[in-house]
């Protein structure tokens, strides 16, 4: 190294370590402020806002957009998570500043004021992975795109709507609180588990658009080991977990009971919207299997028309097309996981192509729960 470039990088090394030496004394004094209550200067506030925004586009580069952010069930997914997760600290068109998120440091936004300024794969970033230093928490399941993508859906439509508009998204035709005395006559009487009614409804037979899975009439083993599932984090979901967790034992047990007893009826998915063709193959392969792909027949174990001697596996007759569909993707890419069961549905799923899982999802939401000819949707 030449004398001429040693006498020009001393002083910056002496400026650096002075520097360094400084920021540590700062911070080792304890004079940093880090209190809520003592908000941000203009350049801190600043920084952080165009940091957050040029990462968020950044990292959203190779995001892909579905076709589904219009799709109502979609819409209604996310409005009923975002009611529970996260209005708390955003707030709704009743309550737009929860007064206690007020005093964190940022604030959190009364979002249809912000959403504007976020493209759809941004939202999915911010939703999906947080935001550092700001309290927003990640999606507590990374493997559940789908659902970040229904809680996109309905940020993107939040912005237009009313209060009224929010509240039956959020609740449909049923007023806060209504399905509790059932709840509580059957022994689950904290307020949290009128979040199971606002998804599911009161008698379990989940909102008309077919949004959401059917609990009416479902074996109450399968029930409650998928509720103890997603305590254990063993079957992730960024909408159940939270939910459950709260859960005690007894009352895991107790809306398993109850949502069994109540009856199910008619169809979750409009059947103009099933192809007749899709529920043929699908009918084919649930009856008499897949053969050369090694798929054992599905009625054996989730029926319809069959006595399924173990509780354990869940009924599907009945459920919406999308959820099942789901479902089945989740089993073949392994992330669907939590009952001792599970590794069997994952060598089937696995083994099932894309179309098969589509067909045998339109068959089985086709067919009517309660073993009726009647193929009329709820609402």
């Amino acid at each position: 190294m030449s004398e001429s470039l040693k006498r020009f990088l001393k002083p910056l090394g002496i400026t650096a370590a002075g520097l360094a030496l400084l920021g540590g004394l700062l911070v080792v004094s304890g004079i940093v402020p880090v209190r809520a209550s003592s908000g941000h200067w203009a350049i801190t506030r600043w920084f952080l806002s165009f940091s957050m925004a040029r990462s968020v586009s950044t990292d959203s580069l190779d995001v892909t957009v579905p076709d589904t952010l219009d799709d109502p069930r979609e819409i209604l997914r996310g409005a009923g998570h975002y009611q529970t997760g996260c209005y708390p600290c955003h707030g709704n068109p009743t309550t737009p500043h929860p007064r206690v998120a007020q005093a964190m440091l940022p604030q959190p936004p009364y979002l249809p004021e912000t959403l504007d300024q976020w493209e759809p794969e941004e939202l999915f970033v911010i939703v999906k992975h947080g935001i550092k230093l700001a309290g927003m928490p990640a999606w507590p399941a990374e493997d559940r795109d789908d659902e970040v993508w229904a809680m996109v859906a309905f940020l993107k439509r939040y912005p237009s709507l009313s209060e009224e508009e929010y509240g039956t998204l959020v609740w449909g035709d049923a007023a806060p609180g209504q399905g509790r005395a059932a709840l509580e006559a059957a022994g689950v009487v904290r307020a949290h588990v009128q979040t199971c009614v606002r998804c599911h409804g009161a008698d379990g037979n989940s909102r008309g658009v077919g949004a959401f899975p059917r609990l009416a009439g479902q074996h109450e083993v399968y029930l409650a080991e998928a509720l103890r599932a997603y305590v254990s984090g063993g079957r992730t979901s960024g909408i159940m977990e939270p939910i459950a967790a709260e859960l005690t034992a007894e009352e895991i047990d107790a809306l398993a009971a109850y949502f069994t007893a109540q009856t199910p009826r008619g169809l979750l998915t409009d059947p103009e919207a099933l192809s007749p063709e899709a529920v043929a193959r699908g009918e084919r392969i649930a009856r008499d299997g897949a053969p050369r792909r090694k798929v054992p027949s599905c009625v054996d174990c989730h029926g319809p028309g069959e006595a399924i001697e173990n509780e354990a596996y869940p009924l599907l007759a009945g459920q919406p097309e999308e959820y099942l569909r789901t479902q089945l993707e989740l089993f073949a890419r392994g992330a669907r996981d939590g009952s001792p069961r599970a590794n069997l549905m994952h060598e089937v799923a696995e083994n099932l192509s894309e179309e098969q899982m589509a067909d045998v999802a339109a068959y089985y939401a086709a067919e009517s729960p309660d073993g009726s000819p009647d193929t009329s949707s709820d609402e």
